[in-house]
Formats: structure tokens, C-alpha cells, sequence
């Protein structure tokens, strides 16, 4: 691939590169939003629902993405009563559905994540604030969401970096994001080399600048008193 055809195609690979970056936003949104949910959920001391949790993240990590995407996206259009309802809203498209199966992803090690780190907090903190009379809200807020962010920001760090790289799944749904669009390229030019080298450098870019963005947040949380 010489530079004439990168200048022709690379229009196309800044789409390729917008459809990545909001696959992974958009499935980071929704798996941290699920996954903060059943964490709180799983701490209710109701067995059936700890249950359900439970069976929940062992199927989701216990399964290949891959095979997530395809149940998702080729078996919810087997069911009359989602083609009928809301979901296929979002079920009909491939985009939809790799968002869907991103966040689901995302959710199940999250949880696992998560509850980690509540357990890591000391009971003498919860104590401490049980006798100086705080409520719950007050207790969640001040100790348990004031040590969350601090230490689950570096470890969720490394889950970005995987729903960032899981995007490249996306292509096997007709997808034209990164990875999609450099399947495109290799046929449009024989060039599978650059074409791959050129897509794992705009990965690599971009995993570059998520991590500079994690230092600077670390350094204003570090220094913020919640």
C-alpha cells in the first residue's frame, strides 16, 4: 500500500476508528452502570438474588465473547416476542448488538471487581462512621464510593484496555469499525501486512492516550478530598 491509497482510504479509516471509540465508550457506560447496580445488589444478603448474581458473572466469564456476540446478534432475531418489543430497537443492528454484548462482558468482571474492593475497606472505617452517627447514605458516600474511586480507577484501567481491544470482535458482524475496515483494506489491496500493522498502531495509539488520560485523573483524584 503505497501513500496515494492511504490518502484515498483514510477517510475511511478515521470512520473505522469513530465506530471503535464508541463502541467502547458507549459499552463502558453500560457495563459500569450494570455492573455498579449488581454490585450493590449482591450485597443485600438475599440468597436467591446472590444466586442469580453469582450465575450471572460465572456465564459471562465462563463463555468466549465471541459466542456472546453471535448469541446476541443471530439468536435474539429466533424469538418473535423481542422482534415484537423495545429491545429489537437496539437488537437489530450490529452495533447494537456488540454494545449489548460489551457491557454484559464488561458487567460480569466488574462485579467480581467490584465487590473485591468494597470487601478490601476495613470494618473499623464503617464503624467509625456508625458511631459518629452517619446514616447510610452519608456512610456510603463518605467511605465506601470515597475509597471506591480511588482504588478501582487503576484497576479499571485494565478493563478499558480489554473492551477497547474486544471492539475488534465487532467485524465478525459486518461491523466497519477498525478491525472491520482493515479486513476491507486487505481485499481492496493484498496488502495484509501494512494493512495489519497499520490497525495494531492505531490501537496502540489509542490504549496510549487512555492511559495518559488514567495518569492525569489519578493525579487530581490523589489530591482531592472527598
Amino acid at each position: 500500500m503505497d501513500l496515494n491509497e492511504l490518502k484515498y482510504y483514510a477517510p475511511l479509516v478515521l470512520n473505522g476508528v469513530f465506530i471503535t471509540i464508541a463502541l467502547m465508550v458507549c459499552s463502558l457506560v453500560m457495563g459500569l452502570l450494570l455492573s455498579s447496580v449488581l454490585t450493590a445488589l449482591s450485597f443485600l444478603k438475599f440468597k436467591p438474588l446472590n444466586f442469580i448474581i453469582w450465575l450471572y458473572t460465572f456465564i459471562i466469564r465462563g463463555t468466549p465473547l465471541l459466542v456472546q456476540i453471535f448469541l446476541i446478534y443471530y439468536g435474539s432475531a429466533q424469538f418473535e416476542c423481542i422482534r415484537n418489543s423495545f429491545l429489537w430497537h437496539f437488537l437489530k443492528s450490529g452495533f447494537g448488538c456488540t454494545v449489548i454484548a460489551l457491557s454484559l462482558n464488561s458487567s460480569g468482571y466488574c462485579v467480581v471487581l467490584f465487590r473485591g474492593l468494597v470487601k478490601s475497606i476495613p470494618q473499623g472505617e464503617f464503624d467509625a462512621c456508625l458511631s459518629l452517627g452517619m446514616s447510610k447514605i452519608q456512610m456510603i458516600y463518605s467511605v465506601i464510593l470515597s475509597r471506591l474511586i480511588r482504588i478501582a480507577i487503576p484497576s479499571y484501567s485494565n478493563e478499558v484496555a480489554i473492551i477497547l481491544k474486544s471492539t475488534s470482535l465487532a467485524s465478525t458482524i459486518t461491523i466497519m469499525d477498525l478491525m472491520g475496515v482493515t479486513k476491507f483494506l486487505i481485499s481492496a489491496t493484498y496488502a495484509t501486512l501494512p494493512c495489519l500493522f497499520l490497525a495494531g498502531c492505531i490501537y496502540l495509539l489509542i490504549n496510549f492516550l487512555i492511559i495518559k488520560l488514567y495518569s492525569l485523573s489519578l493525579k487530581k483524584i490523589y489530591t482531592l478530598r472527598i
